[in-house]
């Protein structure tokens, strides 16, 4: 089984958020967060993903999600892409 690291986006108020998780059905976890059954901070709000990446084991997986949280130098970085993309 695969997991992935993922970072959501969401525009509130002229404002981009992030939140970054992880999963084994990607597409299963963003259906929750749009649809408000994912992590309270998601509720009620419009996500897009915009990045992920595949690990082969799940403590892989946490590792890199905790980095990617921590990493809001990176974080940012991959935000502005997005928005210059739009």
């Amino acid at each position: 089984m695969h997991y992935f690291v993922y970072l959501i986006v969401s525009k509130i108020n002229n404002k981009y958020i992030s939140y970054v998780g992880y999963t084994s059905d990607l597409k299963k976890r963003i259906h929750e967060h749009n649809t408000s059954k994912g992590a309270k901070f998601t509720r009620g709000k419009k996500w897009k993903l915009l990045y992920r990446r595949k690990y082969k084991s799940k403590s892989d997986a946490m590792k890199a999600e905790i980095k990617l949280k921590k990493n809001n130098k990176l974080r940012k970085l991959i935000k502005i892409k997005y928005i210059k993309n739009l």
